[in-house]
């Protein structure tokens, strides 16, 4: 670059120092040489964190592959000139008009660019608000419902357009005055009309207003005014020039918007789920009244801090299905645990939809929650019960690969050892009897310790015998076994019973009576079976060391578990009275409507 370019850059970036438009200098590579502070103040960093540092790291990647193709044609030597909308950090977003320029070399290559960024956002909005206007006069010159007028001070009367006879309900070519015409004001709205002409001055002189007129037939419209005061030397209205658009469907529509609105808001506030809405912007624009009973917040403070009410492990996770959903316009489901007025934090299963527009353009969403807390419970209860279930399914089948491999394989191994032993041994007639007598009675053990792994498994007595003698017969097993006295009384046992509560109580026989003989610690129990006009009653109580039921129902209660399960299937309940150094009672108890066959 020669030196008189150098020269009239460097004249040029102290003059843009000072100006209301962004300005920047860079390399081919997208580097940044140079930047006034007001490019620095919209990128929101310190000028000494941009120059000599990549576009892409101080715009954001995203942002820098958008002027990509711009800067693309610049470095062809082109000049390029495009508006679009940008969200700066330091201003948001804006509308900006930006000019890239090349910069050369001696040899003519080029160097980079010197780009100028003008905030033109108020000049589209404007652009806007002037396409707007113009589309509401065309629509309602379209049906035919304004007119224009012009009414003169001094002679009070007011020339007008065609389309004013039908509008106001007057007669074709009639006179009018401003007296007449103020005079049709409806009521309600005199004292807004007439201020609104009185606050007219030279510096004010526009006038918009909106208000209800009463035709000659009765019949009640809405106008909208736009018009301007022109005023003498003095300052005194001479004139007033303007447009008078027919309004009356579009208030009728905004009326029942307004009362479908409120119909909504009715239905909502005695609906028995959160119900919330939000805007096209994402953010929530109603709340119903179990969400302000829930949070005990107002419907401004859920407006502005819900994200704070959401469980910080689920906050993240929520907001990023929120997003995901609203940017593809689908219905969403997502279940976080939202913070309660007093602190506790509850589950909550959230279902929002997209809704729409009559035109079909996106209105926001609509949504509910549900408090799932008690089924999180629930769900957590059978997970834990089930995997409780699978350990004692397969606690039970180690012990019975245990009983098979350590106690009767071996025990059988033995036998064969011992008829081995009677076919090489040269015995006499009288050895061999007694040494049969021996194996015999070993057999038997092995067929009596067999049958009672089958009646752990599968209590035949029970099916063929019924549960009182099942009941007693099992009681006496555990006796023999484990050298215990256990005193078992039955009375009044119906003989039809059906087989689920049979069962059912059967079962919760061997668990309630293992347990206290392996854990209480003590030698005698009493086991009673029994009935009246109402239920069937089994009772199991010991005088052991007793222990804590919840505690243990909560911890290591399997076995206490499995019975209140199986009890609750045939409608029954289940009792526990335990104090430690005291003693237990187990109670089961099922309606004879239940346990009648």
């Amino acid at each position: 670059m020669q030196e008189k370019d150098i020269q009239a850059l460097e004249a040029f970036e102290t003059l843009t120092k000072q100006m209301a438009v962004a300005v920047c200098r860079c390399s081919r590579d997208s580097r940044y040489l140079w930047v006034n502070e007001v490019y620095a103040n919209w990128v929101l960093r310190p000028l000494a964190e941009i120059v000599d540092r990549p576009m892409s790291e101080v715009l954001g990647k995203t942002p820098f592959e958008a002027l990509r193709p711009y800067l693309d044609r610049v470095l062809t030597g082109e000049s390029v000139h495009y508006e679009q909308e940008t969200n700066f950090r330091g201003v948001g977003p804006r509308w900006t008009s930006t000019d890239y320029t090349p910069t050369f070399d001696v040899c003519g290559s080029v160097t980079g660019w010197l780009a100028i960024v003008h905030d033109i956002t108020e000049r589209k909005r404007a652009e806007q608000a002037l396409r707007e206007s113009e589309e509401r006069l065309r629509l309602a010159a379209e049906a035919g419902r304004m007119f224009a007028y012009s009414w003169d001070a001094g002679t009070d009367v007011i020339e007008r357009s065609g389309e004013s006879a039908e509008i106001l309900g007057l007669e074709e070519g009639a006179a009018a005055t401003g007296a007449a015409v103020a005079a049709m004001v409806h009521p309600a709205d005199k004292e807004k009309f007439e201020a609104a002409l009185s606050n007219l001055t030279v510096e004010k002189p526009n006038l918009r207003i909106a208000y209800r007129v009463v035709r000659p037939d009765g019949t009640v419209i809405w106008l909208e005014r736009n018009s301007r005061a022109y005023f003498d030397d003095h300052s005194r209205i001479r004139r007033i020039v303007g447009m008078v658009v027919d309004i009356t469907e579009r208030k009728r529509a905004d009326e029942a918007v307004r009362e479908s609105e409120k119909r909504f808001r009715l239905v909502a506030s005695t609906a028995p789920v959160m119900i919330w809405m939000s805007g096209q912007d994402r953010m929530p624009s109603y709340f119903n009244h179990l969400w302000l009973e829930f949070t005990g917040h107002s419907e401004i403070e859920l407006q502005k801090s819900l994200p704070g009410l959401l469980h910080p492990e689920d906050r993240q996770k929520s907001i990023d299905i929120y997003r995901e959903a609203f940017a593809q316009r689908r219905p969403f489901r997502k279940e976080c645990r939202l913070r309660r007025h007093d602190g506790e934090y509850r589950w909550m299963l959230d279902i929002g939809v997209p809704r729409f527009n009559e035109d079909g353009s996106f209105a926001g969403y609509i949504g509910s929650c549900v408090d799932i807390t008690e089924q999180k419970l629930a769900e957590e209860v059978r997970s834990s019960l089930s995997r409780r279930l699978i350990e004692a399914q397969e606690e039970e089948r180690t012990w019975i690969a245990r009983e098979l491999h350590d106690d009767i394989n071996q025990r059988l191994a033995l036998l064969a050892i011992h008829l081995e032993g009677l076919h090489q041994d040269h015995l006499s007639n009288g050895e061999v009897n007694g040494r049969i007598d021996e194996v015999r009675k070993q057999l038997q053990e092995i067929g009596i310790d067999i049958q009672a792994i089958s009646h752990r498994l599968h209590p035949s007595k029970l099916e063929y015998l019924g549960l009182k003698a099942a009941s007693a017969s099992f009681c006496r097993e555990v006796s023999d076994l484990q050298n215990v006295e256990i005193d078992f009384h039955s009375e009044s046992v119906p003989q039809n019973l059906t087989k689920e509560v049979s069962l059912c109580l059967f079962r919760v026989l061997q668990e309630a009576l293992q347990n206290a003989v392996k854990h209480s610690g003590a030698r005698h129990f009493q086991v009673s079976l029994c009935s009246d006009t109402n239920e069937v009653v089994l009772t199991v109580r010991d005088s052991g060391i007793g222990f804590d039921a919840e505690q243990t129902m909560n911890q290591h209660g399997i076995g206490l578990t499995s019975m209140k399960e199986r009890i609750k299937l045939v409608d029954g309940k289940l009792f526990i009275d335990s104090k430690l150094q005291t003693g237990t009672v187990i109670q089961a108890r099922i309606p004879l409507g239940a346990a009648a066959g």
